[in-house]
């Protein structure tokens, strides 16, 4: 369960989830953060990543194309990387799950 992090959201998440979700980067770390929504979508779904963001980019790529990659939706707005890290720990059942089933292709967390 690799989580990949969208040029929105710090670098910091991608370090701190590391423990938590193995293998996890940001696109920065990988020389993707002035790559088109569609390189980073391809990048993620070759080297089964789950797209982290708060771009309502990935989440037409998902409704167009189907998964994976999935995608995890951040709704929240303008807010700490703090909060963030705090949102997902708090929905970190619930992330898990959605990795690992089959079913659906976007996790929307507020």
């Amino acid at each position: 369960m690799r989580l990949l992090f969208d040029q929105n959201l710090s670098p910091k998440l991608a370090e701190y989830f590391n423990r938590s979700f193995a293998g996890s980067e940001h696109l920065q770390n990988l020389n993707l953060n002035k790559s088109s929504d569609t390189l980073v979508w391809e990048f993620a779904k070759s080297n089964e990543f789950t797209i982290v963001t708060k771009d309502s980019d990935f989440n037409n790529l998902v409704s167009f194309f189907g998964f994976p990659p999935k995608v995890i939706w951040i709704r929240r707005g303008n807010c700490s990387t703090t909060d963030i890290l705090k949102l997902i720990e708090h929905n970190f059942d619930k992330i898990s799950a959605f990795i690992n089933d089959n079913i659906n292709g976007i996790l929307t967390i507020y």
